[in-house]
């Protein structure tokens, strides 16, 4: 709210000055009805004024005070609450690779609208009914005072055993409503994971068991719900009740003042009318404490839920990565994924610029891990890698990712048209140049039959494309980019025989004059590999070209004798990978 300082000030001037309605009203009606016996005939100008300042009041204090309330919160709440999505999706997007894998994406959303929604209700909302109520206090109570001490007393004593008590009795509402907002995250987390994964519910014909699986998640949410809404209701009955002990006690001091001759009759009017303005005002702020604490609940259970400390981060002096030539040296690298159970020790090797190096070994054998070490989507525990001399760690993540092109094994795709989709690989691109790519991951034909072509929207994680044409879409996503090292995730696993042979023609054009990992099961396309890597749990056990592994007898050997139809078997499983 710092860049709307002044704005706000007026935002706060204006909802003071809409608490002073009530009871300047109040004033003015006593005055009216006080000078009514006055009245002689006909005469009624005695009458004009107090009747004009009603009208007057209701001008000023209710209709331009709450008017310029609305235009300020109309302008710049909507401004605030985008600042604030914006800032937190800059920061969800700078965690880690392993914090996703473990918080689902649907409910990392949830709790940033959370956050956005209970942001605009403190400040849009809670806030200005508070000075409001505030202000009418002040003056109602002042207001009293003037016509009998007593008045004020009631007041200011019902107010204090009012809000003492309904604060009190907030406390337990927080914690409520953040169990409840908890089991409610919960449940939309859990409709996400359902829904992503409607193609398995429906082959395996779970329908009846994801709905009794959510179940537990449904009665928690219930069951919190009830606990909450339950309890704000007791809270207000006794509210009820001491708003109506208040006015009754003003109603006995006025009749027992008013047969002393200590008040008039205007003064009934005005004190039933401060006392049932403040009663019912208070009860409404209140009710905006427990609305606040429930905003606060939601914020921090928001906040809580991913506002971690980021994992990676760039240093105070990181400078822009300037990839010339794509040489990576990996010095003494340590890593694990769990303290105790290592992955790689003291792994140190060489890969030349433009060299072409392979990736071999059984699942789970650290080639995943190595790719994503260079991307530094985690953080060494010892050791360094070097790109082109300079540590990745001392260069930016954006201008370290920049010079780097990937085509995974599954890819995903954005809810956004095929020509945003591929133009991601370089956002500045022409037209002409996305096509151009296309037709090199010869994507172009299938696209242009699509009844919208390049304008066509491809579904959530696109869905609405096969597998195949998806990998030609992040095939020409990496070709646009034209990064200086180039990473494949068996990038044609999901193409048919005859596009995988025309589409390794434009993969080995790509290659050229890039630092390019192949990860493959299929050992037959690492046949033209300048080296292979074989991996065994973490260890770089063989490093050489085809013909020379072959000659070792080692696990290379063993894993292409192996094979059957050009796949890789399982370890464990024997299974075809």
């Amino acid at each position: 709210m710092r860049p709307y300082k002044y704005t706000v000030i007026t935002y706060g001037v204006l909802a003071i000055a809409a608490g002073f309605w009530g009871p300047f009203n109040s004033i003015l009606i006593k005055q009216l009805i006080n000078l009514l016996p006055s009245v002689a005939g006909e005469d009624i100008s005695i009458l004009i004024i107090p009747a004009s300042l009603i009208i007057v009041n209701f001008i000023v204090f209710d209709n331009i005070t709450w008017r310029g309330i609305t235009y300020i919160r109309a302008k710049c709440v909507p401004e605030i609450i985008n600042q604030v999505i914006g800032t937190s999706i800059n920061y969800v997007l700078g965690q880690s690779h392993k914090f996703y894998q473990e918080n689902l994406s649907g409910k990392i959303s949830k709790q940033i609208t959370n956050l956005a929604d209970g942001i605009e209700k403190l400040i849009g909302t809670i806030g200005c009914n508070f000075l409001t109520g505030a202000s009418l206090l002040c003056t109602a109570i002042t207001t009293a005072y003037f016509v009998n001490p007593i008045f004020c007393f009631i007041l200011v004593i019902w107010f204090v055993i009012f809000a003492s008590l309904s604060i009190l009795m907030s406390k337990k509402l927080v914690i409520l409503s953040d169990s409840q907002a908890a089991a409610e995250s919960i449940v939309v987390g859990e409709l996400v994971d359902s829904l992503s994964n409607h193609h398995n519910v429906k082959i395996f014909s779970r329908t009846s068991f994801e709905l009794l699986r959510m179940t537990p998640f449904f009665e928690k949410q219930r069951l919190a719900y009830r606990e909450t809404y339950f309890y704000a209701l007791v809270m207000h009955t006794i509210q009820g009740g001491l708003i109506a002990i208040m006015v009754a006690c003003s109603c006995y001091f006025l009749i027992h003042l008013y047969r002393k001759n200590l008040v008039t009759i205007g003064d009934f009017a005005l004190i039933l009318g401060l006392s049932m303005e403040t009663g019912h005002t208070m009860w409404f702020t209140m009710a905006e404490v427990d609305d606040f604490n429930k905003a606060v609940g939601r914020c921090k259970q928001s906040l809580m839920s991913w506002m971690t400390p980021l994992e990676i981060l760039d240093t105070l002096d990181a400078v822009l990565l300037r990839c010339t030539e794509g040489k990576i040296v990996f010095k003494n690298v340590q890593f694990y994924y769990k303290e105790g159970h290592p992955l790689f020790e003291n792994v140190s090797l060489e890969m030349k610029a433009g060299e072409k190096v392979g990736l071999v070994g059984y699942s789970g054998s650290g080639k995943s891990t190595f790719v994503n070490l260079i991307l530094r989507l985690y953080d060494l525990k010892e050791g360094s890698i070097l790109i082109d001399g300079h540590d990745i760690r001392t260069v930016t993540q954006d201008s370290l990712r920049e010079n780097i092109a990937i085509i995974p094994q599954d890819p995903v795709l954005f809810h956004r048209s095929l020509m945003d989709n591929i133009r991601y690989g370089r956002i500045e691109a022409t037209d002409t140049e996305v096509i151009e790519a296309a037709r090199k991951a010869h994507a172009h034909i299938f696209i242009t039959q699509l009844s919208q072509g390049y304008n066509t929207e491809v579904g959530e994680r696109g869905a609405k494309l096969s597998g195949g044409q998806r990998q030609r879409i992040a095939i020409a996503r990496a070709i646009l980019k034209n990064s200086p090292i180039l990473i494949l995730d068996e990038a044609t696993s999901q193409l048919d025989s005859v596009t995988e042979s025309s589409i390794q023609e434009s993969l080995w054009q790509l290659m050229q004059n890039k630092t390019t990992i192949v990860i493959a099961h299929r050992l037959s396309t690492l046949l033209n590999m300048d080296r292979i890597l074989v991996f065994d749990k973490g260890k770089i056990v063989e490093d050489g070209t085809h013909s020379q592994l072959l000659t070792n007898n080692g696990l290379y050997k063993t894993l292409w004798n192996a094979q059957v139809g050009g796949f890789l078997s399982d370890k464990e499983t024997g299974f075809k990978v």
